[in-house]
């Protein structure tokens, strides 16, 4: 059995982890322990404050009896917003607090993309454009050419947290370009574990979608590769080797 902890901020689409623990159909188990969130709003300093070492530090105490091997901060918001070299750090301090390997969603979409083999991926965000844009740029910062951002304009992850099928498949639709190889949907309140066959499908090109990548990367950390058709591009394909 491999064990994966997550650190999952506040209660909006953490359905989205068992879903995939059931899509991976495998020897992996998913444990989440919900951190706090003391405002809900798509703000830079509300989304620092929300990935703060201390609340990081208080939820990994929740995670210690799991026998995680490797822990995630399951948000992008709450890793981008620090800067490259900031979140870098957060991670550092995460697997010293944990004594386990640790990374974030932001990480994960970085990995992510070079796994894929993409270089020109767009950005489909249900956050506010500044924020969108500082993704972008967190994406930049790790080489990636990314061709649009497009942000939606939603301010709470409660919000974002609500949509369905369609709202989702009408945000990818919506950022997605013609000469993108890859359409990235960060934002761990999205719900996406449902609909990635179908997002995939609707652009003809790779979707990643925030908690897709984040359990990806967990996997990455402790050295597992599974097949899980179900859940993309990301999960069916053999890695690529970029020179």
């Amino acid at each position: 059995m491999t064990a994966l902890g997550f650190l999952y901020p506040g209660h909006f689409a953490e359905d989205d982890y068992p879903r995939i623990e059931q899509l991976l159909g495998s020897d992996i188990r998913l444990d989440l322990v919900h951190t706090e969130t003391r405002e809900d709003a798509c703000r830079a300093d509300i989304l620092r404050e929300r990935g703060a070492p201390q609340r990081l530090a208080a939820g990994v105490e929740g995670l210690r009896l799991t026998g995680a091997e490797a822990v995630l901060w399951a948000s992008t918001g709450g890793s981008f917003a620090y800067g490259w070299e900031g979140a870098h750090a957060q991670v550092r301090a995460l697997a010293r607090t944990a004594g386990t390997p640790a990374s974030s969603t932001s990480f994960a979409f970085v990995h992510a993309v070079r796994e894929i083999g993409a270089r020109r991926p767009a950005v489909a965000a249900f956050y506010p454009d500044d924020i969108a844009g500082l993704f972008a740029g967190f994406l930049r910062s790790a080489g990636a050419d990314v061709v649009s951002v497009h942000g939606a304009g939603v301010t709470t992850a409660a919000e974002a947290g609500g949509w369905g099928a369609d709202e989702v498949l009408a945000l990818a639709r919506e950022g997605d370009r013609a000469d993108a190889d890859a359409v990235l949907l960060p934002g761990t309140a999205l719900h996406t574990a449902a609909h990635l066959i179908a997002l995939e499908q609707e652009l003809a090109k790779p979707v990643l979608t925030a908690n897709q990548v984040t359990v990806w990367e967990a996997l990455r950390l402790v050295d597992r590769r599974v097949n899980a058709p179900a859940l993309g591009t990301l999960f069916r394909r053999e890695p690529i080797v970029q020179v």
